[in-house]
């Protein structure tokens, strides 16, 4: 039996819902944080409840293992770091390589503030699903980055902390493949029917992927990697 207590960044969306699913595979108890910083697609967070309960009703061995979930307000991220995320505006590529979405420091301070949560709960290892293969580019996404991070917050706290990052070299489709061996055709119907990534907000149209508009860089990476995974199936 696993001794390690875990910390999942949770956002509800597919990669934080397939690292949640990895997590409780793993570790005899496992948190949850999410962030409300002012995201134009809010919906994800009421996706995160449903997403916790239906994992919890569909998997009883899980279940035992899925501990509190907690909520952040952080509101001042969407003052300082002005994006397509966060601001109605068109989603578009800028000057320096990287799509408008981009939130500067947004993962940076959803480490340090989990970190900070881990530690006086007495979590040892942070999960995220970051990803570095099929992605928008974000330098916070890199491994280099977490690997960064995971030693300035050992450091800072002066404790050991583990920041794992399980889909960080997986390909969209293999991030389908990764959930269905976790989590079996449940998993997979559970991350189509009730994650969402799209970055508008959109629900209202269902596709064999999941709800969004099709046509974001999220609802994109998600598609294409979804028709990939089926075709090698």
């Amino acid at each position: 039996m696993p001794s390690r207590h875990a910390l999942v960044l949770f956002s509800g969306g597919q990669d934080s819902t397939v690292c949640l699913a990895w997590a409780l595979s793993r570790f005899e108890r496992v948190e949850t944080i999410g962030f409300d910083y002012g995201q134009r697609h809010r919906i994800e967070l009421e996706c995160r409840g449903v997403v916790r309960q239906q994992i919890a009703a569909q998997f009883p061995s899980w279940a035992p293992r899925l501990a509190d979930d907690h909520l952040l307000d952080l509101a001042l991220l969407g003052q300082i770091g002005d994006s397509a995320l966060t601001s109605e505006r068109a989603i578009e590529m800028q000057a320096n390589g990287l799509p408008n979405t981009f939130v500067p420091g947004r993962n940076l301070l959803f480490l340090t503030f989990a970190a900070a949560l881990a530690y006086r709960r007495g979590l040892s290892v942070l999960v995220g699903g970051m990803c570095e293969t099929d992605y928008s580019g974000y330098p916070d996404c890199r491994d280099n980055t977490l690997k960064a991070m995971q030693v300035a917050l050992s450091l800072g706290l002066d404790t050991p902390l583990t920041l794992e990052t399980p889909l960080m070299f997986l390909t969209k489709a293999d991030t389908w493949a990764f959930g269905q061996q976790l989590g079996g055709a449940a998993l997979t119907d559970l991350v189509v029917e009730h994650t969402h990534t799209c970055y508008l907000g959109e629900r209202g149209q269902r596709h064999a992927w999941g709800y969004g508009c099709g046509e974001c860089p999220a609802c994109s990476l998600r598609a294409a990697g979804h028709a990939a995974w089926r075709a090698a199936a």
